[in-house]
């Protein structure tokens, strides 16, 4: 059986007369005809639009590309966060005394040695977030995650240069012994 082209197809099922295929076949023929002697090229909307499509195609995959960058990004930054507190936690003192500090409008409660309690209002330790729990480290990985991360820093008393050249009114006066906060 010979395969009927698809104009054959259609006048033979009925969905179109014998008048319009000859005017599209007519037009198809003087279109080349007229591209041929004026070597114009004809507006090809299938072509054009198939080439919008690709172009857009192109740029949503570049956007796509740009998240998922940024995501891995911010995991590998998180991922150096974690080792970097993993590698300078120090540990804890759970008979020690309780350091308060706020955390998301709640007050938390860390249990640490006197010294460290000392050291973490001076600034040379500091308090952070990871994961779940919290952790002290010293100043200098406090620093580092500060760079890479500043929500993961929760507690880190920099020191002021300008307040201690600054005259205290009250530094001759001692803070009491029982006035924790």
């Amino acid at each position: 059986m010979a395969k009927l082209s698809l104009q054959e197809q259609l006048l033979k099922s009925g969905l179109v007369s014998a008048a319009q295929a000859k005017s599209v076949k007519s037009d198809k023929r003087k279109q080349t005809q007229q591209q041929r002697k004026n070597k114009l090229e004809v507006v090809d909307e299938a072509k054009e639009l198939a080439q919008k499509a690709q172009a857009e195609k192109i740029e949503r995959d570049r956007e796509l590309n740009q998240l998922r960058q940024q995501q891995e990004e911010q995991k590998q930054l998180a991922a150096q966060i974690k080792q970097i507190i993993e590698l300078n936690r120090l540990p804890r003192d759970p008979e020690g005394l309780a350091y308060n500090f706020t955390y998301d409008n709640k007050v938390k409660r860390l249990y640490v040695s006197e010294a460290m309690r000392d050291q973490i209002a001076e600034g040379r330790l500091a308090i952070v977030k990871l994961g779940t729990n919290f952790e002290v480290v010293p100043a200098e990985a406090a620093k580092k995650i500060q760079s890479r991360d500043t929500a993961s820093v929760i507690v880190f008393n920099e020191q002021n240069k300008i307040t201690d050249e600054v005259d205290d009114a009250y530094s001759a006066y001692q803070v009491p012994d029982d006035l924790i906060w």
